[in-house]
């Protein structure tokens, strides 16, 4: 996730992308640093702030499939934030799982 800040925050790609979205460029800056402190929270040891994370990259994700959509791009862009998010929701529940103590009923 922090690759993917850094590249909202200084790839001239990016910056178009957004334009052709109807973004302000603004908003891409907004969107690198609220990724680098998701990225942070998860590093942190803190429940609350993970899931804060998780939720935040979610709502992220499937909002770039809804704007690829609705400007008509390819259906491999809107498919693009599908696929993050499945593999946002693996990494939840994998992560989720692994924080809770074993159950020898199992």
């Amino acid at each position: 996730m922090l690759f993917i800040a850094y590249e909202t925050l200084t790839k001239a790609e990016v910056k178009v992308s957004m334009a052709h979205l109807g973004f302000p460029d603004y908003f891409r800056v907004e969107l690198g640093i609220t990724k680098i402190i998701g990225a942070v929270f998860l590093w942190l040891p803190v429940r609350l702030l993970k899931g804060a994370a998780y939720i935040g990259f979610a709502i992220m994700f499937a909002s770039a499939s809804l704007a690829h959509f609705e400007v008509g791009d390819p259906i491999g862009k809107v498919f693009t934030g599908v696929v993050f998010l499945a593999i946002l929701i693996v990494s939840y529940v994998s992560s989720t799982r692994l924080q809770k103590p074993a159950d020898k009923n199992y």
